[in-house]
């Protein structure tokens, strides 16, 4: 790492830690958007006199958002000012939160969950091109994990906090409290924004060009590569453990639900070791030894003879996964620094889409074969992914030395 760092500008003054904390309540709302239809598709279906299928566009729309608007947030934070993008995106998400929570129709569900998806793509990738510019190499993959706390247990919250309101006060009461975390993230990133926030940190025009701009680094190009194919390898598999212990273990949707949530709980674990495990391992000592857990972790989902195997292997799976993609973070905001918020955006933008890929080819696949030779053939490519990965830091840490 140190001779990545050595090749940039000195870091400018310590960030406040209660502007990474503020940032990281941003990513948690964001985060929790993502899944908390996903429990009430139910009592919407009811509310609005619709089938299920059609009361779950609530959920698609979103995800389609989210990931088309990475096109334009990145420029407009590399143009306007990454921290005031992303301040604007968190009063926009709440606006968007508390339209779902008013909504009369479903379409006006629809055009709600739209704008909170098109408005939360400017808050993870914005945040974290922030912490880019802001943080010195050495300490910012440290920072970084501290940031992603708030997106970790976001996911892992946001069919929860669906459910419970649904169960409780309402689902409607659900989309209003994430409007207000929404908004008293947005008012606290006001008030403590630094001067230096304000200003413009590129100008660069239009929306393409940024992206061409980006993509002619080869190592940004490597970067993405990456981080799509990991993205297709751990959430292809992640998507079908529920299902996979449900029907060969017979357990309960609300089980089976809760193993496959423990991925969330290994990542925690990451983030409460972040700092020793850069410190002893190296960039490349931590993605080639995330690959290994990965392998291990989808080894027990095939191999194992109980669940509490499949617990296991989902804990292995969430430390695992950010032992490789936080430091697939920490060089997607050094891959174009003077495009940080474009290369970010692309870099999540990559990630979504290599989510979606995966999960699509493993239900193809798990409809013709046994989806333990699912979790076996992900086993065999982690690694290779990894320890691919793990070279290509060597020879870029040894060329720049």
């Amino acid at each position: 790492m140190s001779a990545t760092a050595s090749a940039t500008p000195p870091a400018p003054a310590p960030v406040p830690h209660r502007i990474i904390l503020v940032l990281a309540i941003a990513a948690f709302a964001s985060a929790c958007a993502f899944r908390i239809c996903d429990p009430l598709l139910p009592q919407l279906s009811l509310e609005y006199g619709t089938s299920t299928g059609e009361a779950a566009g609530v959920v698609t729309i979103f995800a389609v958002a989210y990931g088309v608007f990475q096109f334009l947030f990145g420029p407009l934070g590399d143009r306007y000012g990454k921290y005031r993008t992303v301040t604007a995106a968190a009063f926009l998400c709440a606006v968007g939160s508390l339209g779902a929570a008013l909504a009369p129709s479903l379409n006006g569900m629809l055009v709600a969950r739209f704008l909170s998806g098109a408005a939360g793509a400017g808050i993870i990738p914005l945040a974290m091109a922030w912490i880019g510019d802001n943080v010195d190499y050495a300490q910012r993959q440290a920072t970084l994990a501290r940031f992603i706390t708030g997106t970790i247990v976001g996911m892992a919250a946001g069919q929860l906090i669906g459910g419970l309101f649904a169960d409780t006060i309402g689902w409607r009461a659900a989309f209003a409290t994430l409007a207000a975390i929404y908004l008293a993230a947005g008012l606290l990133l006001m008030r403590l924004a630094p001067a230096r926030a304000a200003a413009a940190q590129s100008g660069a025009p239009g929306l393409l060009a940024p992206i061409r701009s980006v993509l002619g680094y080869p190592w940004a190009r490597a970067v993405l590569l990456t981080v799509f194919l990991e993205g297709a390898l751990v959430f292809g598999v992640l998507a079908f453990v529920p299902t996979y212990v449900q029907q060969r273990f017979h357990l309960g949707p609300t089980a089976s639900g809760a193993i496959g949530g423990l991925f969330a709980v290994g990542g925690i674990g990451y983030v409460l070791i972040s700092r020793k495990l850069i410190d002893s391992l190296g960039e490349a000592g931590l993605v080639a030894s995330g690959g290994l857990v990965l392998m291990v972790a989808c080894a027990l989902y095939a191999l194992g003879p109980a669940w509490t195997w499949c617990a296991v292997g989902s804990l292995l799976s969430g430390f695992g996964y950010y032992l490789v993609h936080s430091t697939l973070q920490t060089n997607a905001t050094q891959m174009a620094p003077s495009r940080r918020g474009t290369a970010v955006a692309l870099f999540a933008c990559c990630l979504f889409l290599g989510q979606s890929a995966g999960v699509a080819l493993a239900a193809a696949l798990v409809q013709r074969v046994d989806p333990q030779w699912l979790f076996g053939g992900t086993a065999v490519l982690l690694p290779l992914l990894g320890g691919c990965f793990s070279r290509a830091l060597k020879r870029r840490a040894g060329s720049a030395a």
